[in-house]
């Protein structure tokens, strides 16, 4: 097993590149079984989660060919079982069930595996698809699909307790671009990675309309054909290294991202005094000593990401002032906590609010990564703490950042991958 070890404090200084969208190339991936056709997915992140599911397409019987960021998919005959070995890996396996359901009106997936941050039903997942026709059964851990008769549009409520479901709606599209007649997704989650699987869907020939907010409008059509796609932007690896950059940069410019899509998290860092120059698709930011603290509130899409809850947590410790953060999405995503306070931060945790007295001197300690959002929350913390930093877990942060300890000791950081 690999750990992470960072010796700070560090300045950063210099650029870095933003990847592709894990959170856009993972269901974009699964979208290609919707067609016979060669498909070609471009800025495809290498990580462990993309390498699962261009596992999990072979194993359903795609040609997949990957290559510099680019991955080719031929899925001329595919099977309708997803198996558990794989699945089990990875929370967001359960996205082939949409497009399997679409194109073989059946389907069977186990439940998924993944981060542990609270319970992540996918009961709205089911709904939908039952919304759709589908008859669906559970047993053995294993999800069925049948919707060989009926399968046709409807209108379908996908909002839940905690706001809308981004794989619900992402897996409710797939499934009825393929359907009879017209189907109306309400309470649909609006994230940019949902507008850009519909993009991707739309040049393979489907019919959607209303992606980017929450009412999508898909009119079924027969088949769907090949298409090339070019992945947006990764916002959260785009805020992860603006963090960085906030808590012991020197001036970072990140590259190739996509501010528009980044509004919430911008605008708390502006607030708190931040300097930043917005360009078309670059932001450079520089620290500020008198930064003033912040009060967060997750939300869904355009509101402020829960994916990026913890790595604020982590500059709030080190801005001397107070700052509160709410989670109310995943209301027990805090795992984190309790390694930053190891690292010496003051945070005090009620319920599903922390908050965080900045200012503290940060010391180096040996930590474990809880989850992906965790882990990199922990690196930031280490390149400004004083001392050794050893971050355990190092597979949690390899599912959703590419190649992030060369993207950090590119602009300064102190940092070495080893193996236990």
């Amino acid at each position: 097993m690999e750990k992470l070890i960072v010796k700070g404090p560090t300045p950063l200084k210099g650029r870095v590149t933003i990847s592709g969208s894990k959170n856009s190339s993972l269901p974009i991936l699964a979208a290609t079984l919707l067609t016979k056709e060669k498909c070609v997915i471009r800025r495809v992140p290498d990580l462990s989660d993309t390498n699962y599911m261009t596992q999990i397409l072979a194993e359903l019987g795609a040609e997949v060919e990957r290559a510099s960021g680019v991955v080719t998919v031929e899925a001329t005959k595919i099977k309708s079982v997803a198996p558990y070995d794989l699945v089990r890996k990875m929370r967001a396996s359960i996205c082939v069930l949409g497009p399997l359901t679409g194109r073989l009106k059946k389907a069977s997936v186990s439940l998924p595996g993944g981060c542990v941050i609270g319970d992540r039903p996918v009961d709205l997942h089911l709904k939908g698809l039952e919304g759709l026709g589908a008859k669906i059964t559970v047993d053995g851990g294993d999800i069925h699909v049948d919707a060989k008769k009926n399968f046709k549009g409807s209108t379908i409520n996908l909002l839940g307790k905690h706001g809308s479901t981004v794989l619900g709606t992402d897996n409710v599209m797939m499934a009825a671009v393929l359907a009879k007649g017209t189907t109306v997704i309400e309470g649909a989650a609006a994230e940019p990675e949902v507008e850009d699987l519909a993009n991707f869907l739309i040049k393979m020939g489907a019919k959607i309309e209303g992606a980017g907010t929450h009412t999508i409008t898909i009119h079924g059509v027969k088949e769907l054909h090949g298409a090339e796609h070019t992945v947006i932007p990764d916002r959260i690896e785009a805020g992860t290294f603006l963090c960085a950059a906030a808590m012991a940069g020197e001036g970072v410019t990140i590259r190739r991202c996509a501010p528009e899509h980044m509004k919430a998290m911008l605008q708390v860092l502006i607030d708190s005094g931040f300097p930043l120059e917005v360009g078309k698709d670059s932001i450079t930011i520089r620290p500020n000593p008198q930064a003033k603290g912040f009060d967060i509130t997750t939300q869904p899409y355009p509101g402020f990401p829960t994916d990026m809850q913890a790595q604020f947590g982590a500059l709030a410790t080190v801005i001397n002032d107070v700052s509160t953060i709410t989670e109310t999405i995943f209301p027990q995503r805090f795992m984190h906590v309790a390694e930053l306070k190891r690292m010496g931060a003051d945070i005090d945790l009620q319920g599903a609010t922390a908050r965080i007295r900045g200012g503290q001197k940060l010391k180096g300690a040996p930590v474990m990564a809880s989850d992906l959002r965790a882990s990199a929350a922990l690196v930031l913390a280490a390149l400004q703490a004083e001392g050794k930093t050893e971050i355990n877990r190092l597979y949690h942060i390899d599912r959703g950042y590419e190649h992030i300890d060369d993207k950090f000791s590119a602009i300064g950081a102190d940092l070495d991958r080893k193996k236990d």
